[in-house]
């Protein structure tokens, strides 16, 4: 049987500058280079829970809040909020941080689920979750709503799916 782990046991860090072949025309941050940041961070953060192999089964949201310029240091925080049977919610916050001026700003906000695997590739059981502080509560309690959001719009999703195959 999995054991609960503490949401802090869960948190995983990266830092990186942002050089201008990482930027868009505008000088800020390519958000497909944040989104695959976002990933690798989240994947760590599931897995140090799972102690299994984990893939990405989506990405719930992701909300760019303010620019990532370059120059700046962006810092990806994650940490595993809510557990199924075999999926995790992981919520991954971005901030940016001015190395000249230190000014630091919360950049974006995700929310990801990830599901443990096997070495056949099949879905595995994980442990739960349990939060510390009113921070984590406040993500681990709202957790059910997320899901129920997932839900629906992965039903739409295969439902669109279908659609496309006639066309």
């Amino acid at each position: 049987m999995k054991k609960t782990k503490k949401m802090a046991e869960t948190v995983a860090i990266k830092s990186a500058q942002v050089f201008p072949p990482d930027t868009n025309y505008y000088g800020t941050l390519f958000g497909g280079k944040l989104m695959a940041h976002i990933d690798d961070v989240a994947s760590i953060s599931a897995t140090r829970f799972a102690r299994n192999p984990t893939v990405t089964a989506s990405t719930d949201s992701v909300d760019f809040l303010r620019p990532i310029k370059v120059g700046d240091t962006v810092t990806l925080k994650a940490m595993v909020t809510h557990t199924g049977r075999s999926s995790m919610e992981v919520f991954v916050r971005v901030t940016s941080e001015n190395l000249i001026t230190g000014e630091e700003e919360v950049a974006a906000l995700s929310f990801l689920t990830f599901v443990a695997i096997d070495e056949n590739g099949r879905p595995v059981e994980v442990g739960n979750v349990a939060p510390e502080t009113e921070e984590e509560r406040w993500l681990f309690d709202t957790a059910p709503a997320r899901a129920a959001y997932r839900k629906t719009r992965k039903d739409h999703s295969k439902e669109l799916s279908s659609f496309f195959k006639k066309l």
